[in-house]
């Protein structure tokens, strides 16, 4: 049995949009209704410090991320080794699903080389993604600048935040270095064997 999916702008599609339009505005208003100069140039400042400050840097981060990966799996891929032309594009003495012309360590049907590494660098990205997710969240409670405020508003301690935010983060990485070493495992055990 299919997935049941709605038609583009069936009646109940556009119901949800308008609701979540007006509840988005709802909350504007009422966000905007106190001090509204000191909410537009918070925002506007938000903006501003993520387009121009932080978005490069974490590009750059990404970036030196995709290279680090990609150098680091450079040497582990398995050379097809030197071998004549055979029949059929491939090479005598080369392993099973090589093919010539096909960069070395190539296997037909596997994507190149850097697709691979670039992949491989997700299990770093996801992690570090929601670990700062949750820093930008809970930023207030973890470097302690709002305890006494929270404690007198909740009548809860605020200690504690950073040593959770820590855990969860190194659960984040541990949980993602454990799925890809799964993966790598089984993509091993499914290639055939080199002759």
């Amino acid at each position: 049995m299919g997935k049941f999916r709605l038609p583009m702008g069936s009646p109940f599609q556009l119901l949800l949009l308008a609701c979540s339009f007006a509840l988005a505005g709802y909350a504007g208003v009422r966000l905007l209704a106190d001090d509204w100069f000191e909410v537009a140039l918070w925002f506007v400042g938000a903006a501003v410090v993520h387009d121009l400050v932080l978005l490069p840097l974490y590009a750059a981060a990404d970036r030196a991320l995709v290279r680090t990966v990609a150098s680091a799996g450079h040497g582990t891929v398995a050379s097809a080794g030197h071998g004549t032309v055979a029949s059929a594009g491939h090479r005598v003495g080369a392993p099973a699903g090589h093919r010539v012309g096909a960069p070395a360590g190539h296997r037909v049907g596997a994507p190149p080389a850097p697709a691979r590494q670039r992949g491989r660098a997700a299990y770093v990205r996801v992690p570090a993604a929601l670990s700062g997710l949750l820093l930008v969240v809970w930023f207030p409670l973890i470097s302690g600048r709002v305890a006494d405020r929270y404690e007198s508003a909740t009548a809860l301690s605020a200690s504690g935040f950073l040593a959770r935010w820590l855990l969860i983060t190194a659960l984040l990485f541990g949980g993602s270095a454990l799925l890809l070493v799964v993966r790598l495992r089984r993509a091993t055990k499914e290639r055939p064997p080199v002759a």
